[in-house]
């Protein structure tokens, strides 16, 4: 399996409160994102939690981490592309490339 390096600003988001009190579902999140950058030269610059459904489609703390990749030209890394989509299946990216 490759290896990543570079720096990264990760974005979590869990859909209910209850999800995010318990940590269960972003323990699983940040659990793929470490296996998914596999021990490389890489490093973490910031880190960003959503509490929010995939209803909605206002994401502040998205807006933040998408400044935050910019600032530190640094990717964006997810768990899966799905904390990304509304319910209805938009993507909520409103400036992907940078």
């Amino acid at each position: 399996m490759a290896t990543n390096d570079g720096k990264f600003v990760c974005y979590y988001r869990v859909s209910t409160g209850r999800q995010g009190k318990s940590g269960l579902g972003l323990e699983a999140q940040r659990a793929a994102v470490t296996a998914y950058l596999n021990g490389g030269n890489w490093k973490i610059v910031d880190e960003f939690t959503e509490v929010e459904s995939g209803k909605n489609s206002d994401r502040p703390e998205l807006d933040k981490a998408l400044a935050a990749a910019r600032l530190h030209r640094a990717s964006l890394v997810v768990s899966k592309v799905d904390r990304l989509r509304t319910r209805n299946g938009r993507v909520c990216f409103r400036e992907a490339f940078f």
